[in-house]
């Protein structure tokens, strides 16, 4: 069994092949050739923010978490045993994160590890491509061929990474929001003044020019911030640099504006600024970036940057088992499919991994229930009724609605919660049952 891509999809899915007994070849192109967001060698890298979202179960995000838990995933197992400080979220230590993924998959003497890229797609024989959002353009032109339709594309923009030494704390504090979580983040606040003149650089600030052929379909949740701010000068204030439930210790009051900074490392050395994902240029970063109250000194260990996402037309191109619809002894997994997110990604990685088991070994293919967090994301990226398919992460809006109507938001999801867990531990059973 053959499995492309050593990001959270790929080694997700050669993991669970693994541990039902399925020798795989999983084929990671690093370090011989690194994609424009990639640094790391190791297996599981992530390149954006280092938080995997909420662990709320009364959340879509946490719900996720928690049947992948169930179902022996690698990615949740390795990203508790790396978790840093980040009041409801889960994040990560991603260097730890990944040493993790790549400890555990070299110890089984089921995986076979090749490192080189894959330019053509295996004429034969099961294979999983879980390429990823980065897929090479030589490999992107050999899943065009085998898919016989171009790809949808869209591109997602990096925050910056800044040293916790080179925050100022006379103007900075430490605090979540509500006073949920304890003190996680590191927040600078601004009064009106600072935050308006903040967005008028950032709005002058010079732009990485894109290519001609090059067309920005940037997915929400990622925007760049110049883009957000584009929208109208108090876009920002109401979106990623929001007060509310933060109260500055200096004033006593809520500040106008606040720019929070996430921890990227569990010794709390590095930085992420929240929600600031960017296509600035490099000195205007730091330029623009420095007018932060607290930031104005600023170390950026890593800046902003915009790279490309690639995913397919799945509702059109697959089934409900993740296979190719035309040519069903392929299986595609991760964001390729169109799910956003890292969860996300890895969940596509888990359900591949499991089917393809289950095809070898002659067992039905069974999907998840519509009414789980993994069945919504399938329903998602097999819905044939939308007509300009675009990335998605889970939310409640996917999953089917309850019965019976409850007017409360957190009764009607904590319902919703759990039908999803008794239908997937049914679903379980029923996978375990004809497996004997």
């Amino acid at each position: 069994m053959k499995v492309i891509g050593g990001g959270l999809a790929g080694s997700e899915a050669a993991w669970q092949l693994a541990r039902r007994g399925v020798p795989v070849i999983l084929y990671e192109m690093k370090p011989k050739k690194f994609s424009e967001a990639h640094r790391s060698p190791l297996l599981g890298e992530l390149v954006c923010s280092n938080s995997l979202k909420s662990m709320d179960l009364k959340t879509a995000h946490g719900l996720l978490k928690e049947e992948m838990r169930r179902l022996g995933s690698l990615v949740i197992e390795a990203a508790w045993e790396s978790r840093v400080p980040a009041g409801g979220a889960l994040a990560v230590d991603r260097e730890e994160f990944a040493r993790r993924i790549t400890e555990r998959l070299e110890a089984l003497p089921q995986v076979k590890i090749v490192r080189e890229e894959v330019t053509e797609v295996p004429p034969d024989g099961l294979v999983i491509i879980a390429t990823g959002p980065l897929t090479s353009p030589a490999f992107s032109e050999a899943i065009a061929r085998l898919t016989e339709r171009d790809h949808l594309y869209f591109y997602d923009a990096i925050s910056p990474i800044v040293t916790a030494d080179s925050i100022d704390f006379t103007k900075a504090f430490k605090a979540s929001r509500y006073g949920k979580g304890g003190d996680d983040y590191i927040n600078c606040p601004m009064t009106k003044g600072e935050y308006y003149r903040f967005v008028e650089e950032l709005l002058r600030a010079e732009r990485v020019p894109l290519r001609e052929f090059e067309r920005v379909m940037p997915f929400e949740g990622c925007m760049p911030i110049e883009d957000l701010a584009e929208r109208g000068p108090d876009t920002l204030a109401f979106g990623p640099m929001k007060p509310v439930g933060l109260v500055d210790p200096r004033t006593g009051k809520r500040p106008y504006a606040v720019v929070q900074l996430r921890p990227e490392n569990r010794e709390g050395t590095l930085y992420n600024m929240v929600g600031f994902q960017t296509k600035l240029r490099y000195g205007e970063q730091e330029r623009v970036f420095r007018l932060i109250p607290g930031l104005e000194r600023a170390e950026f260990v890593r800046y902003g940057s915009l790279h490309r996402n690639t995913f397919i037309d799945a509702p059109r191109l697959l089934d409900e088992h993740l296979r190719l619809r035309r040519e069903p002894r392929v299986f595609f997994a991760g964001q390729l499919t169109g799910v956003e997110g890292y969860v996300e990604s890895a969940a596509m990685g888990l359900l591949a991994g499991i089917n393809a088991a289950r095809t070898l070994k002659g067992l039905p293919l069974i999907p998840p229930p519509r009414t789980t967090a993994l069945g919504a994301l399938i329903g998602h990226i097999t819905n044939r009724f939308t007509s300009q398919y675009q990335p998605m992460g889970v939310n409640f809006g996917l999953f089917p609605p309850l019965e019976e109507r409850v007017k409360r938001k957190e009764e009607r999801r904590a319902r919703l919660v759990e039908r999803a867990l008794k239908d997937l531990q049914a679903w379980i059973s029923q996978l375990r049952e004809e497996a004997k």
